[in-house]
């Protein structure tokens, strides 16, 4: 269910596209050092230098016109052997009540080569 919100977060978001497809297997091989799945790279996004770095010891990632802070669990450990950065938006359940959807957050991230 949170790779099908992340995939709809994905579609509205400005920024690049994903992975080319050569990397699928690892891809799907990637956690946060939470231990989550990162499910595959269709879901995730690319991003551009512009559109990460670290503030305070601390990755951050720009999406939907804001800066988002990534939490430390969420960081993918392995080494990235693509190059740019990536990461896998989710968005939480939110209220039932409201009827709205919920609140976006970073499933997982992977920083680009060379961070």
């Amino acid at each position: 269910m949170r790779c099908a919100i992340a995939a709809v977060l994905v579609g509205l978001a400005s920024l690049a596209g994903a992975h080319d497809g050569h990397h699928d297997a690892w891809f799907k091989s990637l956690t946060s050092s939470g231990g989550a799945s990162c499910c595959d790279g269709s879901d995730a996004l690319r991003l551009e230098d512009p559109h990460w770095d670290i503030k305070d010891g601390h990755y951050r990632v720009f999406l939907d016109g804001k800066w988002m802070d990534v939490p430390d669990d969420r960081v993918v450990q392995a080494p990235n052997i693509v190059g740019p950065a990536f990461v896998w938006p989710g968005v939480s359940a939110g209220d039932d009540e409201g009827g709205g959807g919920g609140e976006p957050y970073i499933r997982c991230f992977l920083p680009g080569a060379g961070a």
